[in-house]
């Protein structure tokens, strides 16, 4: 039987006279595997930060086992500002008692790539805000621990790291894991049970997302209560989920025939040939075209000899690593740069919104509503339907009294979304958007999703958000660091395979030291070979030391019996320094 590991009882918690949770009791055991859902506000983060001792309740209590540890990872990446980051993530502890566990390299290389002596030498107040989550993440998974709570732990990630982080969790099956995220692919990679978070309760759901998503259909069909423009949205994720990924709904316990008469009728989420007709008629036939075509920034080349067609209609995700030119691709698409070299055609009816990952400035007296309306009083969504500023803005989960709120006092994700409504009113042809899902729930996320159903353009996306780009995109398009744009028939999958095939190929050829390292590469790794060296020679006199010791205290059972476990553990750690030399002489080809 699982071992329990933290309960809540009848725990209750308001902010000011709002109350967020209501004589709630749950329960967490070894190995549990939990996502929160909720609406933003909704009380989510509240509810972690109870389960980890960071916030008190104002009645109810909190009890752990006696030997329970728990860590967090909080949206406010939090340390000594002259901490370092090797100080964070591994502590007082030496580097031949780390270097050389399995599990930790793992991390290191899933999380930054490999060991970086740069990087562990920068103070945490240095770090942007990526680089923090990766080093809280780091330290959470390095530490012994039974029971972590992640907050939003895949902002920041890309693609690849999402992926790498659910399989490692999925590896760690002692390791209870609670985790509050908009990324619905993450919860369906990593849990099997949900929590929702609703009006001050917690009902709770078996399987991942959509598992999640059935059970609060069939809920709703049972129950009747639902209003129509929720229940309609969770038909139609429904009928995606079921007909579009139908391995993502393996894991349910519960019978889904029920449901699933819910969507025996329910049409696709689009109707593309209706889609592209629009398309056609607003934008003719050219969007862009890149005709050989160099893509730079600064002096660093990205992209090079890029020939590619965007036509009306489409809708196109990329992917890709960090730094390889996705955010600098969409800014030569919308005209912000220039290629090097080469040409690009935008067609003469294009008309572009582009959502960057910065802020537009606004008056901060400005009320929302009256910043979406100086914008456009209506907006046209398709099919001859229109809607005004203030439905559109309670779409995107700006409800009525929210829309009276000063520009000024909105929260960072508030101002997003406020962006990305203003850019939608302006009824744009061609809609970029860089990251579009950061600061969203998940209603909210639907809701978006719902609304690029029936827009009637051409659409390009760049997201680590995996479930939006498959619900919102059609085709795909990888970014691998290699200054080629390569078309992905089958999608995301296509792509972490096209990685990880990268990087086994790029090890190889390190570990037979071909032209693949570089000579700074080898640099480093001769400099840590002689360190490593170093540290053999010092440990090899200590231990020669401790066997004159040894000899010359042999009538002497206490001084015999501490030596002894001194000896013990100088060569534990010269096994484990031997394993870091060895390692290095594999990567060095030696």
């Amino acid at each position: 039987m699982a071992r329990n590991v933290v309960n809540i009882e009848e725990v209750s918690k308001a902010f000011d006279i709002h109350p967020l949770l209501e004589r709630v009791s749950l329960g967490v055991s070894e190995g549990d595997r939990i996502g929160i859902v909720g609406r933003n506000g909704s009380g989510k983060s509240t509810l972690m930060k109870i389960i980890a001792g960071v916030e008190a309740p104002d009645s109810g209590r909190v009890t752990k086992s006696n030997s329970a540890k728990i860590g967090i990872l909080s949206q406010n990446d939090k340390a000594d500002a002259n901490a370092t980051v090797g100080d964070v993530v591994i502590g007082k502890r030496e580097k031949h008692e780390w270097a050389s566990d399995a599990r930790i390299r793992e991390i290191f290389v899933g999380l930054f790539g490999g060991f970086d002596d740069h990087l562990f030498d920068r103070t945490f107040a240095s770090l942007s805000g990526g680089e923090k989550r990766r080093v809280g993440l780091a330290k959470l998974l390095i530490d012994d621990l039974d029971l972590i709570l992640l907050d939003e732990p895949t902002n920041h990630l890309d693609v690849e790291g999402v992926a790498w982080l659910a399989d490692h969790l999925n590896k760690r099956k002692d390791l209870a894991v609670l985790v509050v995220t908009h990324d619905r692919w993450f919860l369906d990679a990593v849990t099997d049970r949900t929590w929702e978070v609703i009006l001050g309760k917690i009902e709770e759901y078996d399987g991942g997302y959509s598992a999640f998503v059935l059970a609060k259909a069939e809920r709703a069909r049972q129950a009747g209560a639902m209003d129509a423009r929720r229940n309609n949205l969770i038909r139609k994720e429904l009928a995606w989920l079921r007909r579009g990924a139908p391995a993502r709904t393996t894991k349910p316990k519960f019978r889904v025939d029920a449901a699933n008469e819910l969507i025996s009728a329910e049409p696709n989420p689009r109707d593309s040939t209706e889609l592209l007709k629009f398309a056609l008629n607003r934008l003719g036939n050219t969007v862009f075209e890149l005709h050989h075509a160099l893509i730079k920034a600064g002096d660093k080349e990205l992209i090079n000899d890029l020939t590619w067609n965007v036509g009306p209609g489409d809708r196109i995700g990329i992917v890709g690593i960090n730094g390889a030119g996705k955010t600098t691709l969409m800014r030569t698409l919308a005209g912000q740069l220039k290629p090097a070299s080469g040409k690009l055609v935008t067609g003469i009816t294009v008309k572009i919104a582009f959502l960057t990952q910065h802020l537009d400035e606004l008056d901060p007296k400005w009320r929302l509503l009256e910043a979406v309306e100086k914008v456009a009083t209506h907006v046209e969504i398709g099919k001859g339907k229109t809607l005004s500023a203030s439905q559109l803005c309670e779409r995107l989960g700006f409800d009525r009294d929210a829309q009276w709120t000063p520009v000024g006092d909105l929260s960072g994700g508030e101002r997003r979304r406020l962006q990305l409504t203003r850019l939608l009113m302006d009824s744009p042809n061609v809609l970029l958007l860089d990251e579009p899902t950061n600061d969203f729930d998940i209603e909210t996320l639907t809701e978006l999703e719902d609304l690029l159903d029936s827009y009637g353009g051409t659409l390009i996306v760049i997201s680590h958000d995996r479930y939006f780009l498959e619900r919102v995109c059609d085709r795909f398009y990888g970014l691998l660091g290699d200054l080629h744009l390569r078309d992905l028939p089958r999608g995301v999958d296509q792509y972490l395979e096209q990685r990880a095939a990268a990087i086994i190929e790029n090890a190889s050829s390190g570990s037979k030291n071909s032209s693949g390292s570089t000579a700074a590469e080898l640099r480093i790794l001769k400099k840590s070979l002689a360190r490593v060296e170093k540290q053999l020679s010092n440990i090899q006199s200590e231990i020669d030391v401790a066997h004159v010791a040894l000899t010359a205290n042999s009538d002497n059972p206490d001084k015999l019996l501490a030596l002894t476990s001194t000896l013990n553990e100088l060569l534990l750690r010269k096994t484990k320094i031997e394993e870091e030399w060895i390692t290095i002489q594999e990567a060095l080809g030696d």
